[in-house]
């Protein structure tokens, strides 16, 4: 029986990406294998449950939700989440794969819209980021950096135009830490940089209390 190892599955409004507030039906796979100074979701560190994958379709077909996130934790871990992320998009899911940007990505599925993390050097992470995996991005992906602070900022920028991201991708995203770098102070540098990137906004951090699970 084909199983994966799962630290939730629940159903919300996409809090992050160019997809934000659409419905979404949220996979948070178990474990990861990178140590973040900001992680938000260090619950999802643990083994989890072992879910059978029809349980997992089941479930998600019962939410009802016309997209699909797959998530971690690092969900790329599990070799079993290829075989998953492709019966979803057979079922007709419009799929992403949030992936903290430390393994590969080619044996993800085409159809799937990855959203690769690339840490910064506040993260404590950046020596971990698989650089191959730029030359492996389509225009409907997207590239996400988590900023801290200036030296983040610049960090960010620089990797942007040293692999011409602009042009890779039709969304890079620039997510300030919640509660640490204000919105408004990235916002001043993107705009005397006049960079055309897009601010990323964890909504769901605004709706609910930033602490709460399972939204």
């Amino acid at each position: 029986m084909t199983t994966l190892r799962l630290i939730e599955i629940f159903a919300s409004v996409q809090g992050e990406t160019s997809l934000a507030g659409l419905p979404t039906t949220f996979i948070r796979l178990a474990a990861c294998n990178l140590r973040c100074t900001w992680c938000d979701t260090t619950y999802s560190f643990g083994r989890g449950d072992e879910w059978s994958m029809d349980h997992i379709l089941e479930k998600v077909n019962h939410l009802r939700c016309p997209y699909v996130c797959v998530t971690g934790g690092e969900p790329l871990l599990q070799e079993n989440v290829y075989s998953l992320m492709t019966q979803l998009c057979d079922s007709g899911f419009r799929l992403s794969l949030e992936t903290g940007g430390s393994l590969s990505t080619a044996k993800v599925d085409p159809r799937v819209i990855r959203i690769l993390d690339i840490k910064c050097p506040k993260s404590g992470m950046s020596h971990k980021n698989e650089w191959s995996n730029l030359s492996l991005l389509r225009r409907n992906d997207e590239v996400k950096f988590v900023l801290v602070d200036r030296e983040d900022y610049e960090y960010a920028k620089g990797i942007c135009q040293q692999y011409q991201l602009y042009d890779q991708v039709n969304h890079v995203l620039f997510s300030p830490v919640h509660g640490v770098l204000h919105p408004q102070e990235l916002v001043k540098w993107i705009l005397e940089d006049a960079l055309p990137i897009r601010l990323n906004l964890q909504i769901h951090k605004f709706i609910w209390d930033p602490l709460t699970k399972g939204v």
